[in-house]
């Protein structure tokens, strides 16, 4: 527990290393998974690998869902009763999920017993997992509540992700891209970079043609993010290690100023809304 007893909590979409949440003792709500014989919770008895292969082999498209109001209305109060006295709550892009909502309906419950900060990432995966990260070494750091609080909306638009995918097929699905977008990447063979907007919804960057040509694309599109800044940088990747090994090294020769922070599979809630074959690169400038 940090000097002034404020927890941070987030949603399993934010995709954090397990080492950094045990390191700040950050609160994590699962997510949901939902396959016909299981209501999986993301990040504690499922494997994100798993949806890959059941895509594959069955063609199995399971829904997704976010925590129940009395989920995080259960959190906080366990949260309450480890001796925090207040909570800055990160969470995935209210224009993708409606965690941010739940989240601020149950902080609602509790407004006359603790301080509950609830900070829309306009972002998703790694974009609002470094937000969480931030937040939470800026605590133990010894930054309070209200520094923190204010640091979080001015550093917002510091951090970008911008990602490339294999095909628009499954971000489609879940109703995130219009179909049009994703039949003519499919009839030209093309692949997306795709990044969110400052609203927090996802447009398309860019189009390219196979994975070599993405990563080239993604570096270039990155540089241009950074622009000469200190960083810090994420790798995140959709069952292809490989790939983001790759892209782990072409930023560590091109990029000077920067800390990799880690290089990690994709959680299994975005695995079903996004599909193998991704690479995403997540940047805060000036952390």
């Amino acid at each position: 527990m940090n000097e002034h007893k404020v927890a941070v909590l987030t949603d399993s979409s934010s995709d954090i290393a397990p080492e950094l949440i045990r390191k700040y003792d950050i609160k994590v709500l699962p997510l949901h998974v939902m396959y016909p014989e299981k209501d999986y919770a993301d990040g504690v008895d499922i494997d994100p690998l798993m949806t890959y292969e059941r895509f594959e082999k069955n063609g199995e498209f399971p829904n997704t869902s976010t925590p129940s109001l009395q989920e995080v209305m259960d959190m906080i109060e366990s949260i309450r009763a480890e001796g925090y006295e207040k909570i800055i709550a990160v969470s995935i892009s209210s224009g993708l999920s409606s965690t941010c909502n739940t989240i601020r309906l149950a902080a609602e419950e509790f407004e006359d017993e603790m301080d509950i900060f609830v900070f829309d990432s306009r972002n998703v995966s790694v974009g609002t997992g470094v937000l969480v990260i931030w937040a939470a070494w800026r605590l133990h750091e010894g930054a309070d509540y209200e520094e923190v609080c204010r640091g979080l909306t001015e550093k917002i638009y510091d951090s970008k992700v911008m990602f490339y995918m294999d095909t628009l097929t499954y971000l489609q699905r879940g109703g995130r891209v219009g179909k049009v977008s994703s039949v003519i990447g499919q009839a030209l063979k093309l692949k997306p970079i795709i990044s969110c907007n400052e609203d927090g919804i996802y447009y398309t960057v860019a189009m390219i043609r196979g994975a070599r040509a993405g990563k080239k694309k993604l570096l270039e599109e990155v540089l241009k993010f950074i622009d000469g800044h200190r960083c810090w940088i994420i790798i995140g990747h959709g069952g292809v290690p490989e790939e983001a090994e790759q892209m782990k090294q072409m930023l560590m020769d091109k990029v000077r100023s920067k800390r990799i922070l880690y290089v990690k599979q994709i959680t299994a809630t975005m695995a079903v809304n996004t599909g193998p074959g991704l690479v995403g690169v997540l940047v805060l400038k000036e952390p």
